[in-house]
C-alpha cells in the first residue's frame, strides 16, 4: 500500500471516528505528505520507514531552518500515524517510540498593554456607532467591534470565535459554550460590554434582514459560511494602523494572549486562565508564569516590611 493511501486511511481515520476539525486535517496531510516526499527519495514508503528514517527527517527539517516547534509538531503527527498503522496491523512496529521531540523553547508571544487594547476597542466602538452608512459598512463596523469585545473578554481562539453559532447570542446569557481543540467544550463567561455588543449586533442584523437563515453568528459577506479567521486579521490589523499600532505587532492570537496576561496581572489564578483559554494541560498555561513571577515581585517590594526599610 503505497504512502499516499495509507495517509489517506488515517485521515479518515481522523475524521470518522475521533471528529477532528478540517484545518487539523489539512495540517496532519501538511505534514505527512512532506514526510512521505522525503521517503520517497530513499524508495521506501510509509510503512518502511524506520526509526533512522525519522532521524534523519528531523535533521532534514533543521537543515531547512525549520523551528524546534514545528519539528515537534511533525514528530507528533507522525507519532500518530505510526499508531495507527500499527493498530491496524500496517506494519510491526512503531518507529517514532525510540525518538525524543525537539525542545521547543517556551515563550510569550508578543502582546498589548491594556491601554493599546481600549484604543483598539474605543476606535472599533466609535465606528460601530457612525451613522449614516450603507447597511453593509454599518454591520461590517459591528461585526468588527463585536468580535473585538468578545475576544479580549473571553480569550477565545480565533477558530473558536470566527464559528460561534447564532445561537450564542441567547438572550440574558451570562456564559457561553466553546467547542475547542478535539472537541472538548467549556463554559466561558461573558462580560456585559460583550453581551451588549453581541445584543446590539444581532439587533441590526435583523432589523436589516441580513443572514436570516445563516447558523453562524458571523457570517461572511462572500461565499456562504462563516467570517473568516485570515479576514478578521486583515480587519484588525487594518484597525490598529488607525490608532498608532504597528500592524506587525497585532494579530487575534496577540490579543488572545492579551486577555490571559491582563487577568494574571489582575491577580487571577493560572489554573482559572487555564480553563478559560481551554488549554487541556497546564504546561500550556505555563509560558505565563514569568506574568506571575513580576506580579510576587511587585507584592514583596511593596508589603514586605525589609523591603520597605531598604527603600526608607
Amino acid at each position: 500500500m503505497s504512502s499516499a493511501h495509507l495517509i489517506e486511511t488515517f485521515l479518515e481515520m481522523l475524521a470518522v471516528e475521533r471528529g477532528v476539525a478540517l484545518n487539523t486535517l489539512e495540517a496532519y496531510r501538511r505534514d505527512l505528505d512532506d514526510f512521505a516526499g522525503f521517503l520517497a527519495t530513499t524508495g521506501k514508503d510509509a510503512a518502511e520507514a524506520s526509526s533512522e528514517d525519522i532521524s534523519a527527517y528531523l535533521s532534514d527539517l533543521t537543515a531547512r531552518g525549520f523551528a524546534a516547534s514545528t519539528q515537534a509538531r511533525r514528530l507528533s503527527a507522525l507519532r500518530q500515524f505510526c499508531k495507527f498503522l500499527y493498530s491496524e496491523n500496517l506494519r510491526g512496529d512503531d518507529p517514532t517510540g525510540p525518538i525524543a521531540a525537539p525542545k521547543a523553547r517556551k515563550s510569550l508571544p508578543g502582546t498589548l498593554s491594556e491601554a493599546e487594547v481600549d484604543r483598539l476597542i474605543e476606535a472599533a466602538r466609535f465606528n460601530a456607532s457612525l451613522g449614516g452608512e450603507s447597511v453593509a459598512r454599518q454591520l461590517r463596523a459591528h461585526r468588527l467591534y463585536t468580535m473585538l469585545e468578545l475576544l479580549y473578554a473571553t480569550g477565545l481562539r480565533v477558530s473558536e470565535l470566527v464559528s460561534l453559532p447564532i445561537g450564542a447570542t441567547r438572550p440574558g446569557a451570562e456564559m457561553i459554550i466553546v467547542r475547542g481543540k478535539g472537541g472538548r467544550e467549556r463554559m466561558v463567561p461573558l462580560s456585559d460590554r460583550a453581551s451588549a455588543a453581541m445584543r446590539d449586533y444581532t439587533a441590526l442584523r435583523n432589523a436589516a434582514g441580513a443572514f436570516a437563515g445563516s447558523p453562524w453568528l458571523f457570517p461572511s459577506f462572500g461565499e456562504t459560511g462563516h467570517f473568516t479567521r485570515q479576514a478578521f486579521a486583515r480587519d484588525l490589523k487594518a484597525l490598529a494602523a488607525g490608532v498608532g499600532i504597528k500592524a506587525s505587532k497585532i494579530s487575534p492570537h496577540v490579543l488572545r494572549h492579551a486577555f490571559a496576561s491582563h487577568l494574571l496581572q489582575n491577580g487571577a489564578d493560572l489554573r482559572i486562565v487555564q480553563q478559560l483559554l481551554g488549554h487541556a494541560d497546564i504546561s500550556t498555561t505555563q509560558i505565563y508564569t514569568h506574568v506571575l513571577d513580576e506580579r510576587l515581585r511587585k507584592l514583596v517590594d511593596e508589603h514586605h516590611p525589609l523591603a520597605k526599610r531598604k527603600k526608607g
